[in-house]
Order: C-alpha cells, then sequence, then structure tokens
C-alpha cells in the first residue's frame, strides 16, 4: 500500500507531524537519512516523498545527511515519484547565496550580501559594507553564525580568535545590519504553496529563531535590537489578518523552485522596507502560538500530504483501470 514518507534528521521536529498523521489516520513511514546506503538498482517504493532535511543537520551529528538525501532525492524523482520539497527545494535550504539569488529573481528584496571563503577575504568583505554589518554562516539554520560588528577592528578581533565559527561549507556571508524599530522579524508560513499564515518573533533575546518547542535559544547576538524589553511579550505571536504584496511573490518563488512547504522571514526597516533573508524548506510550529490564534500547521502539512497520496492512489488506480480495458 501506497504511504506518505518523511525524510529527515531530528525526530523531535517529527513529532507535531507524527500526531497530525495519527489524528487523520493517514499511512506513513520516517526515512532517518542521517548516514546508510542506497542501491540505485532498486526502484522506490510508491508514495508521497516529503523532505524535511535541515541545513543545521551537522548542528546535530549528522554533517553529510542533506548530500544523502540529494542523492536519495535523485533516486526518487528519476523514478517519477512524488516528492513534496524537491531536490531544488534542498538546494536552496542549504545555500543562503542560492535564496537570495533566486528571490531577487521575483522582485522579493533582500540584505546586500557578500559571500566570502578565507578570513582575509572576510575581512576584505566588510570593509566594502558602509555602517554596521553582521557575518552569518551560508548553510545555517538557527541562527548559526549570526553576528554584529558596528567596526571592522571587532571582526578583525572576531575571525582571528578560537572563537571563530566557520560555516559548515566554508563560506560566511557579510551581511548588511537592518535596523528594526523594535526587535521582530516576520516568519511568512506556506503549506501547499498556499499563505497558512504570518508569525511575528521576537529577537530580543538572541536570534535562535526555529519555533519548534523543543528549539533553545543559542545565540545571544543579534542583528535586530540589541536590548531586551523588561516586560517581554510572548516570542511567537501570530498575527492576525497578515496581507503584503509579498506574499503574492513568496508564492510565486515557491511555486517556481519545487517548494510546496516552507517558512520564509523578513525583517523591516525604520522606513518600513522589508528585506526578506532566509527561507526554511523543513519549517517548524509554535504550540502556544498556534494554540492562540487556532491555527495548526502539521496538521495543514499532513492533510495536504493525505491529499496528495489519495490524488496518488486514485490516479493509479484509473490508470490500472484503463489498462484492463484497453
Amino acid at each position: 500500500m501506497s504511504k506518505i514518507y518523511v525524510i529527515h534528521e531530528n525526530s523531535a521536529w517529527v513529532e507535531p507531524l507524527q500526531v497530525a498523521f495519527g489524528e487523520l489516520d493517514l499511512p506513513f513511514e520516517e526515512w532517518f537519512l542521517d548516514e546508510g546506503k542506497l542501491d540505485l538498482s532498486v526502484p522506490p517504493p510508491e508514495g508521497v516523498f516529503y523532505n524535511r532535511m535541515s541545513a543545521s543537520s551537522h548542528t546535530r551529528d549528522h554533517r553529510y545527511a542533506p548530500e544523502y538525501t540529494a542523492a536519495v532525492l535523485s533516486w526518487l524523482e528519476a523514478h517519477g515519484r512524488r516528492v513534496v520539497n524537491n531536490s531544488r527545494a534542498l538546494q536552496l535550504e542549504i545555500s543562503k547565496v542560492a535564496q537570495y539569488v533566486a528571490l531577487q529573481n521575483y522582485g522579493v528584496k533582500t540584505p546586500i550580501t557578500i559571500a566570502a571563503v578565507g578570513k582575509q577575504h572576510i575581512i576584505e568583505a566588510a570593509r566594502q559594507m558602509t555602517g554596521s554589518f553582521i557575518t552569518k554562516h551560508n548553510r545555517a539554520g538557527k541562527g548559526l553564525g549570526v553576528q554584529l560588528f558596528h567596526n571592522i577592528d571587532a571582526l578583525q578581533d572576531y575571525v582571528n580568535s578560537e572563537q571563530f565559527e566557520p560555516s559548515v561549507d566554508g563560506i560566511t556571508l557579510i551581511q548588511q545590519y537592518i535596523r528594526a524599530p523594535q526587535p521582530n522579524i516576520t516568519r511568512v508560513e506556506f503549506v501547499g504553496g498556499k499563505f497558512l499564515y504570518a508569525v511575528r518573533v521576537d529577537t530580543s533575546l538572541g536570534f535562535e529563531l526555529c519555533p519548534a518547542d523543543v528549539c533553545q535559544i543559542g545565540d545571544a547576538f543579534c542583528p535586530v535590537g540589541e536590548t531586551a524589553p523588561e516586560t517581554p511579550a510572548p516570542r511567537f505571536q501570530i498575527i492576525e489578518g497578515f496581507n503584503h504584496p509579498v506574499i503574492e511573490r513568496y508564492q510565486r518563488f515557491i511555486a517556481e523552485n519545487g517548494i510546496e512547504i516552507a517558512g520564509i522571514e523578513f525583517i523591516a526597516d525604520e522606513t518600513g522596507e522589508i528585506y526578506t533573508y532566509d527561507v526554511n524548506t523543513n519549517t517548524n510550529y509554535n504550540s502556544d502560538a498556534e494554540a492562540e490564534a487556532g491555527l495548526y500547521g502539521m496538521r495543514s502539512i499532513a492533510r495536504y500530504l493525505g491529499q496528495q497520496l489519495s490524488d496518488l492512489n486514485t490516479g493509479r488506480t484509473s490508470a490500472n483501470r484503463y489498462a484492463a480495458i484497453t
């Protein structure tokens, strides 16, 4: 029997989806792709394959999980299997450079960014910036490598110290610092290529923005707002009635880049200009924020995958019936 296959490397992030599958009585199986073997002479099973591979997998000692997943997705796609968040989506997940270049093709503004390999080139890239700037990892997730600098001397001290943390792919991004009037960013969620909701994320405690309940704040540096409010609001709040022209641009971007399920993050400066800086194709959700708003991302994903499975089974049944008649 066909089923839904969930490709991932972090069991904690899949638990809410397991619950949603159970509520809808959907057959599923997990493919935990931290390591393994792939026999290219054997065809893959029938089903719907949902790719949730993460750019931060190396932080959980799964260094080559994205590369292994890329091989598996190539195998699935070569056999015509239904893949949700395909090889192109994975390529964008693990490279912010690829994200920014693609986003700009759809009229989406991104921060001024220079990619650099090597400590000297990082410093030279920063000299091209006007004013304060941040560094971040090209293959990241969880705010990895995000640090704010106000001058070149501070950056030089950092990159030449034992505290310097290189990106796992060797590419460090030097990026324009966007000064926001309030310490928050906005994350726009999509399921099945359609807008689900937008959530306001308080960044005053750091830039660990994973909404999942199991995520912890692990980075004291933040590119927006350097002081925490005396009485902080809930860290994640779903925005009622959110509507912005960027949604339509995001939808075209994801539709034409193999992405069906994603969270896209942007920040607004003091003039209201927005800058998009991250695309998360293995998006997670915050249960408190969802309970408050009565909206549930994992349930929406489960329903969407269930519909894809139903369509797949109906299509195969129809094809078999036609073959029998002819």
